[in-house]
């Protein structure tokens, strides 16, 4: 059975809301938000999409200085308490440019929340004017990534821990009298960015919007990579589609790709909130969503 989640950057916190709400009632599975903290003016960084098309639906910089930018972990919270059943995704929380004891803390209050929903999509990052502000060194941030990961999974055990590593040094400390499981969904097309998620990730999610061939090669060689690290456990791939009908859907269901995603932008679309409801209420019908079954897709 196929699940489609719907990814979202751009978009008040408002409008989050209610799409959370309606993408609930819907039957839509996830709600994956992007993430950037400020907007850097006239920045020369490009987004490492790897020859696929960063967002089908978006001209111009990614980050331009009317985009609307909001903190997912706030958005996440209201969706939590106004939901009961769409998943709480991040794709991606850019997890290098924060103390992951910080990360572990909200990530950790969500997840309990929102009874145990969310989806930590964590990315490195590839806007270097946002590390330079906040004082991160860009060229770490892909062993920070990596790091921050290891004592995530540390705070969320329950259990006292220390860390001593090459980004973070941390003492005997507890963040939980519990545990909390949140799985860690790792971005990125490259062949280190597939080789990073089969290694330390529960899941991968596709940068950008890949063609259906695209979609194909990297799940199949992320397969590949975790076949050479002896991983066997559960392990989801989540592939943004640029689709409109639920036939397009099942050819990637045919292909084992059963965790699907479409930008929300492209129907939650319309000048009041009711047109934007009605919309997607009709994707949902055209796309095979029904709100009877969590994943109620093909």
């Amino acid at each position: 059975m196929t699940s489609l989640g719907l990814s979202a950057f751009g978009l008040t916190g408002r409008d989050l809301l209610e799409l959370a709400i309606s993408a609930d009632q819907l039957g839509f599975d996830a709600l994956w938000l992007g993430e950037h903290i400020f907007h850097p003016i006239g920045y020369g960084s490009d987004h490492p999409t790897d020859g696929t098309q960063a967002h089908s639906h978006h001209a111009g910089p990614i980050v331009d200085t009317d985009t609307e930018l909001t903190d997912p972990w706030a958005v996440h919270a209201a969706i939590a308490a106004s939901t009961t059943r769409i998943r709480l995704g991040t794709a991606v929380y850019l997890a290098p440019l924060r103390h992951p004891l910080l990360t572990a803390r909200t990530t950790i209050t969500v997840q309990e929340l929102s009874g145990g929903r969310v989806l930590l999509g964590v990315g490195a990052g590839w806007l270097e004017e946002e590390f330079t502000a906040l004082g991160v060194p860009y060229r770490t941030r892909m062993s920070r990534t990596e790091e921050c990961i290891e004592v995530l999974r540390a705070a969320w055990s329950g259990q006292p821990f220390v860390h001593n590593g090459k980004h973070f040094d941390i003492g005997s400390v507890q963040m939980h009298s519990r545990k909390v499981d949140i799985p860690v969904i790792l971005g990125g097309n490259g062949p280190k960015a597939l080789d990073r998620a089969a290694r330390l990730g529960d899941g991968w999610f596709t940068s950008g919007t890949p063609s259906f061939e695209g979609s194909l090669e990297l799940v199949t060689e992320i397969a590949r990579c975790r076949e050479r690290y002896g991983k066997t456990g559960e392990f989801d791939c989540f592939v943004r589609v640029d689709a409109t009908s639920a036939t397009q859907l099942q050819r990637y269901h045919d292909h084992g790709m059963t965790n699907l995603v479409v930008w929300a932008d492209t129907i939650w679309k319309g000048a009041t909130i009711e047109e934007r409801r009605a919309n997607l209420a009709k994707a949902a019908d055209d796309l095979g969503v029904r709100p009877a079954a969590r994943n109620a897709v093909g």
